[in-house]
């Protein structure tokens, strides 16, 4: 099968995969970005499928599917809500991590060392599939895309969630999160392989989905978080459906 592993982009994600869990760590802009990217996720499911928000467990009877899951940050919450969560990485460390956590947590998870394109080859599907901040990371990026798309219910979302190829994101995310700031660590982005909203509105559309929702994200360094805005010049989440049956 033709495959969208990196192994350059497995093998560095492997090496940091003690810190997932860490918030002071190498993932900490993750942890910090999770509370926006949560709320996103959150408020499309309620509206889309109808749920009650006040519930304990609102996301109760929703499957979801977290590609490129790393160490768990976003399955974790997700699964607390009630959602049924498959989260899938191709470096096997961080399932191992991730799996670890779930478990000490009492969390459940299905966590399984595998690619997007080999569980759509089972026939699996989801409700709501999860495409945050990975397009970046793989190779052939139309394969990946396509291979995300078929893991969509009709009637299902994806949300993808990337940096865009502009000389800001260049600036911000790749000269001061990397270098200036030492947020991440150097050669954690190749600015050649970041995506443009249209290149990825694109793709969703050739492969049979429909954008309904996006937005930017930006940081506020006083308040030290992360929020929503309409600019999406750096980082831009963009959520899709898949047509139902009429």
């Amino acid at each position: 099968m033709t495959t969208t592993i990196n192994q350059a982009e497995v093998a560095k994600f492997t090496a940091m995969a003690e810190e997932w869990w860490n918030p002071n760590g190498k993932f900490k802009p993750i942890h910090k970005f999770n509370p926006v990217r949560l709320g996103y996720i959150r408020e499309h499911l309620l509206r889309h499928f109808e749920l009650d928000g006040t519930a304990m467990r609102p996301l109760e009877g929703i499957t979801i599917l977290d590609v490129g899951c790393g160490g768990g940050l976003l399955c974790e919450p997700l699964a607390r809500l009630g959602a049924s969560v498959t989260g899938i990485d191709a470096a096997e460390r961080n399932i191992a991590i991730a799996t670890l956590h779930a478990d000490k947590s009492g969390v459940a998870v299905d966590y399984r060392a595998t690619t997007s394109e080999a569980l759509a080859a089972e026939g699996k599907t989801f409700d709501m599939v999860l495409n945050m901040e990975v397009v970046e990371h793989v190779d052939n990026v139309p394969l990946y895309m396509k291979s995300c798309a078929d893991l969509v219910k009709p009637g299902g979302l994806m949300l993808t969630a990337t940096l865009n190829r502009t000389a800001r994101a260049y600036a911000l995310a790749i000269v001061g999160a990397e270098y200036v700031l030492g947020w991440l660590p150097k050669g954690t982005h190749d600015w050649k392989k970041f995506l443009t909203p249209e290149e990825i509105r694109s793709l969703l559309v050739r492969n049979g989905l429909r954008v309904t929702a996006e937005t930017g994200v930006v940081y506020h360094p006083l308040a030290d978080e992360w929020r929503r805005s309409r600019d999406m010049g750096v980082n831009y989440m963009i959520m899709s459906e898949r047509p139902g049956p009429e």
